[in-house]
């Protein structure tokens, strides 16, 4: 029999994951926050996903994380700022082999969760995959992409990839994941704090073009200092074909503030300044960028850490 997916988050990403999962007949187990949820998840009995607007419903079994079950493969899939506190607690639950895959934004959460627990294999993965819940225990799959995984430390790909393309799930094996992850943080930082301060989707920063090109040129600077040169090549085109590309989308910060949830600031745009002091690298537009992103959460009453 299959070994499970454990997959700790119930947001979008998370269930829609766990969805595709126990489509292709693979077992899966959802951790939820705590009793109260895995009762509230248990009077509705099923997980739902809507993809080209038809909805499918899937029997998955969830626990709350103070269950005993062994985990071998778990999947983190809450924010970068909840990972290593959550993986924390699932510690005790973890078997010697556990392997778990890092689905974060930004940089520095995977470190922290690789520290927490130094006897399991961390995995870390970028995807463009879009979803959204419209609902309790309901998840629409809203954008098409791929999802890159890989070890820096390991570079042999698990035999679990298989359980992917069975569950429909594109990806690829990525012997340069710290690249993929470098270049993702360049673009968020370059795209996701504008679209907040000038209250725009991202097709609005068509209009910013000077901004946004300065950025780019300190970004690229930055990613050179801290040896990705790969993140750092042409990333100014790949800005302007993304912000084309998603001119309709909101970015996931401004979706975050404009529902009053906490931001993932310190893993993309603080990560990235905080670097650039590391290196005594003055970048004084990323600088300006991260004080004005900070004072606007501060008036807003929202967490700036």
């Amino acid at each position: 029999m299959s070994t499970t997916w454990h997959i700790l988050g119930a947001g979008s990403l998370g269930t829609l994951w766990a969805t595709r999962l126990a489509r292709a007949g693979i077992p899966v187990t959802l951790i939820v926050r705590d009793q109260a949820r895995q009762q509230a998840y248990e009077a509705q009995g099923v997980l739902t996903l809507v993809e080209h607007g038809e909805a499918r419903s899937y029997p998955i079994q969830v626990q709350a994380p103070d269950s005993d079950e062994p985990i071998r493969r778990l999947l983190v899939a809450c924010k970068a700022y909840d990972a290593e506190s959550a993986v924390a607690q699932l510690a005790p639950r973890l078997a010697p082999d556990a392997e778990l895959i890092l689905l974060q934004n930004g940089l520095g959460s995977q470190d922290a969760v690789a520290a927490r627990v130094p006897h399991a294999r961390c995995i870390y993965a970028s995807s463009t995959e879009g979803a959204f819940r419209d609902g309790d225990w309901r998840v629409v799959f809203a954008g098409h992409g791929y999802t890159w995984l890989g070890d820096a430390s390991h570079p042999v790909p698990p035999i679990w990839l298989d359980d992917l393309t069975a569950a429909g799930i594109p990806h690829e094996w990525s012997t340069d994941i710290l690249t993929r992850l470098w270049r993702k943080l360049a673009l968020n930082c370059a795209i996701n704090p504008l679209t907040v301060l000038h209250q725009c989707r991202n097709g609005g920063l068509e209009e910013h073009h000077c901004e946004v090109a300065t950025l780019c040129g300190e970004l690229t600077e930055l990613l050179e200092r801290c040896g990705q040169p790969a993140a750092a090549e042409d990333l100014q085109h790949e800005v302007e074909r993304v912000i084309h590309a998603t001119a309709a989308n909101y970015s996931s910060m401004y979706q975050d503030v404009g529902s009053r949830r906490r931001t993932e600031i310190s893993y993309l745009l603080g990560y990235a300044c905080k670097a650039a002091r590391r290196h005594s690298l003055h970048l004084p537009h990323l600088e300006q960028l991260e004080s004005r992103l900070i004072a606007h959460l501060h008036s807003l009453g929202l967490p700036t850490d």
